[in-house]
């Protein structure tokens, strides 16, 4: 295990990459995204403290996700293996978890469903990640999200 220091917007592993490796993170903020044919950004993931992110491809394949820093980080690396892998399996079953439920909420839950989602999942970076990472997150436009808060500020508690 090696501890690194990242800078904000240094990018650890870009798509195309062979040999990715696992982030642990101790502080700060990393994402996972694609970037699709037209040039639209994808977040597929956010990881603050405690979570560990990754590319899913096997290790002699070309990775499919980018992962960048947003913020300045410390991060731990681990070598892409099961036997490291499980080393921290707590973290990993939390990957899945968030990564499952991430699924089933963008095939069934409403744009309002996923952002309550969201709130719930990452609360510690709601105010630290831009609104247009959010929407990406979300699979929304910026002014969808917008909405959405507008209209949550504005209804009544239940």
């Amino acid at each position: 295990m090696k501890q690194i220091n990242i800078k904000k917007g240094e990018v650890l592993q870009k798509s195309g990459d062979l040999n990715s490796k696992v982030y642990q993170v101790i502080s700060g903020l990393l994402r996972s995204y694609t970037i699709d044919h037209k040039g639209k950004e994808h977040i597929f993931m956010f990881a603050p403290e405690n979570w560990t992110i990754a590319d899913s491809q096997p290790k002699e394949k070309p990775c499919d996700l980018y992962i960048d820093a947003l913020e300045d980080s410390v991060v731990i690396v681990l070598k892409k293996d099961i036997k490291r892998e499980s080393q921290n399996i707590g973290a990993f079953i939390k990957r899945l978890s968030v990564l499952q439920n991430r699924v089933i909420m963008l095939m069934s839950f409403s744009a309002i469903e996923r952002y309550e989602h969201f709130e719930e999942t990452y609360p510690e970076i709601l105010q630290r990640v831009t609104q247009k990472m959010i929407a990406s997150y979300l699979g929304i436009t910026p002014e969808s999200l917008s909405t959405i808060k507008k209209n949550r500020i504005n209804s009544p508690i239940s």
